[in-house]
């Protein structure tokens, strides 16, 4: 097994990022909707932000890959405003790490959610990929 002990239950991160027109809706598919955070841009920061947490800390060969994502957007957030990410480790055992996600503008909390990663070896996962693409492709 995976040997987790750098990466602790408590431990946190902070990502902060301006809303710009790349970060809308409208360049996620949801309609017309020009001018508020798009909530796959948010899980995206959310996963960015757990991925910066734990990555660091991992041994050389090592990755964290997202196993599940769950979340909650329930408030609107306008173009230019600041989306602030805070994670935190909430399990991380065998390999498994499971983090608590919530997110903020300057008038309150936008949205919350739980992630799961996995430890892998950076190695295996490409082979195995690899395998499994060259099962798909025989002829």
């Amino acid at each position: 097994m995976i040997e987790m002990i750098q990466i602790k239950t408590g431990m946190t991160y902070t990502l902060q990022k301006r809303v710009t027109e790349s970060d809308t809706s409208l360049n996620y598919g949801s309609g017309k909707i020009e001018n508020l955070l798009a909530t796959p841009r948010l899980v995206a920061l959310m996963i960015e932000a757990s991925s910066l947490l734990i990555d660091p800390l991992l041994p050389e060969g090592f990755v964290s890959v997202g196993r599940h994502v769950e979340v909650d957007h329930f408030k609107a957030t306008c173009l230019g405003a600041t989306v602030t990410v805070e994670v935190r480790v909430e399990y991380a055992q065998s390999g498994k790490v499971i983090i608590a996600m919530n997110a903020y503008d300057e008038h309150g909390k936008i949205g919350e959610g739980k992630h799961s990663r996995m430890v892998v070896n950076y190695r295996k996962l490409l082979e195995k990929a690899s395998e499994r693409d060259m099962d798909t492709h025989k002829d």
